[in-house]
């Protein structure tokens, strides 16, 4: 990882939009700060597009997709989104109804084979908000130690789920979405765009294990100082790392993003 001071303006002045991960990313001890917040609103104002992606629930995104300042929030691993129509929030899934349908059942027997089988495991507190998954409190409101953490993941895998660890839990589903394909799919929903063809021109920027999907693809992807933490733990790891932790991490990316933006040349000196 290189500090962020060593990102070139020239590539950050390309940049269109931004994916941003939540918790420790944007949050700092369970709230956004208000310097994240207006990183946010700066961002937006200078014609960026803001993305959160996150493994939350849609329940627990709801009223934040609402006053937030973000184009759409992505939400369960990329399963299921709040994006911005006329102004208000719409939300979309990639799975049909059915399969939600079906998946929801199985779902719920693994919770519950879980909660037996894994001493000291509980379901995350937000788990009343989730469509399409389901997660199990690692560090959020209870601290679950790493043999645990396994066992969990183990679990969720012999049951033929996809599984990860977040910052704070442990989340499963069935499926093969991830942060990944969801950020291909919000933009193919917004803009009718490819992601694919368009990656050198967005940054993702996030703290922890469910994130290294996003920094082995993204080539300006960022990683917010908290991430040091773990890193010796991944296998793909972000291309820069901010100075300071969580949401003043965030607001750090975005200064960065926001001075060469400004320190853009004319177009005529670029055509030049």
């Amino acid at each position: 990882m290189t500090p962020l001071q060593h990102w070139p303006a020239t590539e950050r002045r390309q940049l269109v939009g931004v994916f941003t991960d939540i918790d420790d990313t944007l949050t700092t001890n369970g709230a956004i700060t208000p310097d994240a917040l207006a990183a946010l609103q700066a961002l937006q104002t200078a014609g960026l597009t803001v993305i959160a992606i996150t493994g939350r629930p849609i329940g627990w995104c709801a009223p934040f997709a609402q006053t937030w300042p973000v184009d759409a929030m992505v939400a369960e691993n990329g399963a299921v989104a709040f994006v911005r129509v006329r102004g208000l929030s719409a939300k979309v899934y990639q799975q049909d109804a059915h399969t939600r349908a079906i998946n929801f059942g199985r779902l719920q027997a693994v919770a519950q084979r879980l909660l037996r089988e894994v001493p000291g495991a509980k379901l995350a507190q937000d788990s009343a908000g989730r469509e399409t998954d389901i997660a199990v409190d690692h560090s959020e409101f209870t601290r679950l130690p790493p043999g645990q953490i396994a066992q969990v993941v183990q679990v969720m895998q012999a049951e033929g789920m996809t599984a990860t660890v977040s910052s704070i839990h442990i989340n499963g589903w069935y499926g093969s979405h991830n942060k990944l394909s969801g950020a291909r799919w919000i933009v193919q929903q917004l803009y009718q765009r490819e992601l694919d063809a368009e990656l050198a021109r967005w940054t993702y920027v996030g703290d922890s294990a469910n994130d290294q999907v996003m920094f082995q693809r993204f080539p300006h992807s960022v990683g917010v100082a908290n991430i040091l933490g773990v890193a010796a733990q991944l296998t793909h790891l972000p291309r820069y790392v901010t100075v300071a932790e969580r949401g003043a991490g965030f607001a750090e990316v975005a200064a960065a993003v926001l001075a060469a933006k400004r320190a853009e040349p004319p177009a005529m000196s670029r055509q030049s």
